[in-house]
């Protein structure tokens, strides 16, 4: 078009945004994007950057990483601002103000919403684990194919926790975790992890790590979440695929749109090596009841 390109892109895979360059770049729903995805594509790009996206998150990278710089215009647009839209998408956009409150937020006033299925929805972030936070063991949650292997240190500072994320990586053998854990130095300190894997846990102790099984029982993944719940939970500020999945990890809502006590199976990854080790080292007063399988 008048002598320029206009090339659309996917974002489905993190390896379609590298290697190509533009003047300009237009990022819709940037929100569904990771910190890493946008800072690839802006490293790529000389000219501009406009990027669109509905506050739907309470807690999101474009809030600290982009809207926080000096070099940023922001304008919050609403549905009163686009004389095209269709007077069925407002009226159905206005009925929010009575039927649901953070939907009205995010989509009739422009607000941050509030993820109200979240079953971290407190969590912050942290530069530096303190001084005087005592580390309590290593998590680790299985992975292979479509799901990455995940390793998190839990320190423990009267009832706050810090999370530090270490591994998070598809496609990883034993041998591969085993190279890794060692390259990380973990001396002796536990690394408890999902006990479904017993082959892979006694393959990692031939190899000299210190693995151990963790606890299942009735209920036991409510319980974990139930010991975490009770501390102050802390992220590390470059541990972002923690952050990712504290942010999305939700409870399961049924048609009717209520509340479910069970979480999805979904950004669980860190989460599950964390409540691994919460319900193993820190709330042994709790789990009598459990056993390891």
């Amino acid at each position: 078009m008048f002598g320029n390109l206009v090339e659309f892109i996917s974002a489905d895979q993190p390896q379609k945004l590298r290697g190509r360059k533009r003047h300009i770049l237009y990022i819709n729903e940037a929100n569904e994007l990771s910190l890493e995805d946008w800072r690839q594509l802006i490293l790529r790009t000389t000219d501009k950057t406009l990027l669109d996206f509905n506050p739907s998150d309470q807690f999101h990278w474009i809030y600290d990483h982009v809207l926080e710089r000096d070099d940023v215009d922001f304008f919050k647009t609403t549905y009163k601002d686009n004389p095209f839209l269709a007077q069925s998408v407002i009226d159905e956009i206005e009925r929010f103000r009575e039927t649901d409150a953070n939907y009205w937020r995010i989509y009739g006033l422009g607000e941050r919403g509030v993820n109200t299925a979240a079953v971290f929805p407190q969590w912050q972030v942290a530069e530096a684990i303190p001084e005087r936070a005592k580390l309590v063991a290593y998590g680790m949650d299985w992975g292979f194919t479509n799901d990455p292997t995940a390793l998190v240190s839990v320190w423990l500072e009267d009832y706050s926790l810090y999370i530090k994320e270490h591994l998070y990586k598809t496609g990883m053998t034993n041998h591969d975790i085993s190279k890794e854990l060692t390259a990380l130095n973990l001396d002796r300190t536990p690394i408890i992890c999902d006990s479904a894997e017993p082959k892979s846990i006694e393959e990692l102790h031939r190899f000299g790590h210190n693995v151990k099984p963790s606890k299942k029982g009735p209920d036991s993944i409510r319980l974990g979440i139930d010991i975490m719940k009770r501390h102050k939970i802390y992220i590390l500020a470059d541990s972002l695929n923690a952050q990712k999945e504290f942010r999305n990890y939700q409870w399961e809502v049924d048609r009717n749109g209520t509340q479910l006590s069970k979480p999805k199976d979904q950004n669980n990854h860190i989460v599950d090596a964390v409540r691994y080790v919460c319900i193993n080292r820190i709330g042994a007063p709790y789990s009598d009841k459990y056993y390891i399988s």
